[in-house]
């Protein structure tokens, strides 16, 4: 097959791979996959078995304005690729550029895949702190996605809540989870890392990996932190990952002198993923304090597959697709006192964890997606 994919992001330079890298580049194994590039990050670049088809005329860094900016080039752009190469499938998951590339296959009898990689109204209005704003973000986005999704031919997504979610609304769409890269993570020591991080065998660790952005509370784990600091006076907070498009990480860098704690929380900043295995290593409990309760209700996350596979408890908000896969590794709270008293319930016994994710391996979830793109070839 050859398969034309139009990620979400910037496939080459985001500092995250997405569960598209994962996919794809297993799939370009046995066939011949395009990439749409939108120049959005500035990180090193990726290597990658797919072909570019770079789709950027006005490289922003601000992805609102890189994505309506560059509209018109993208309705310009993909008509002329789709016009002269002969693609048998195209994956959509953008939000206006899969309006794009979706006219544009419709032209040629292309038929589409849209694969809703979350629940894109309120991820695009969580960049936003104005309600009124929030608003008009969220009505905008879903008109656009509701427009892409009537016009695809088959409709992907990654948890049981959004396939049901998507059902409210007419669609029918089929279930493809996320998943872990089951050769890099896996149970480490993490004395070393411990050692370079200037933290003490005796610490307790707690620890989030991930973009440091506003839809997780990182801000109330911080907060709690002075209480689990009175419990414990080893207590730390371990938090490996950058904010990609605000100023999140500076803000909760003040708040942290604020509350007198910054010699207790550790900020990596941005770390190569191949190196995220050994900082999960050091934690003794690893959290994801994923904050709108509407998010919680659809999410699955990969971070629940990769502390699950490195087999660390998960301290965690709702999470119900989550906590339909179980494991009695995951700790569940809803208020700040909750949190604590989770903490507090893993320091007195640490979790010893075991849970095999080899059915959520990225090459399990390739070989699926392999077979819907068969479907409809």
């Amino acid at each position: 097959m050859k398969i034309l994919l139009v990620s979400t992001q910037d496939y080459i330079h985001h500092p995250i791979p997405s569960r598209h890298h994962y996919i794809f580049e297993e799939i370009a194994k046995r066939h011949e996959v395009h990439v749409a590039h939108f120049h959005v990050s500035r990180g090193n670049g990726h290597p990658t078995r797919l072909t570019i088809e770079e789709a950027t005329q006005f490289p922003l860094k601000s992805p609102l304005l890189h994505y309506t900016i560059n509209t018109p080039y993208h309705f310009y752009i993909f008509d002329k690729i789709l016009r002269h190469e002969h693609f048998d499938v195209i994956v959509a998951a953008h939000v206006f550029a899969g309006t794009a590339v979706i006219n544009a296959a419709k032209r040629y009898g292309i038929p589409v895949i849209f694969d809703l990689k979350d629940w894109f109204p309120d991820s695009a209005a969580a960049y936003f702190n104005n309600t009124y704003l929030q608003e008009i973000v969220r009505r905008t986005v879903w008109t656009v996605t509701r427009y892409n999704l009537s016009r695809s031919n088959k409709i992907t997504t990654v948890s049981p809540s959004l396939v049901r979610k998507l059902k409210t609304f007419g669609f029918s769409a089929q279930l493809i989870t996320n998943g872990v890269d089951t050769d890099l993570f896996k149970p480490l020591d993490g004395t070393e890392t411990r050692r370079e991080l200037g933290l003490g065998s005796k610490d307790f660790i707690i620890g989030f990996s991930g973009s440091v952005e506003r839809w997780y509370a990182i801000d109330e784990m911080i907060r709690a932190l002075p209480e689990l600091i009175r419990y414990n006076e080893n207590t730390k907070l371990l938090i490996v990952g950058g904010s990609l498009f605000t100023g999140y990480k500076k803000e909760l860098e003040g708040l942290a002198q604020e509350l007198g704690v910054s010699s207790q929380v550790i900020f990596t900043g941005t770390k190569p993923y191949q190196e995220l295995p050994r900082y999960i290593a050091c934690m003794d409990a690893c959290t994801i304090p994923l904050s709108p309760p509407e998010w919680g209700n659809i999410a699955l996350p990969n971070k629940f597959f990769e502390y699950s596979a490195c087999r660390k408890p998960i301290v965690m908000r709702p999470m119900p697709d989550v906590e339909e896969i179980g494991g009695s590794h995951l700790l569940v709270y809803r208020t700040r006192e909750e949190y604590i008293g989770q903490i507090k319930k893993l320091m007195a016994n640490p979790e010893t964890v075991s849970l095999n994710v080899e059915k959520y391996s990225w090459k399990e979830k390739a070989g699926e997606f392999e077979e819907i793109l068969r479907t409809v070839v």
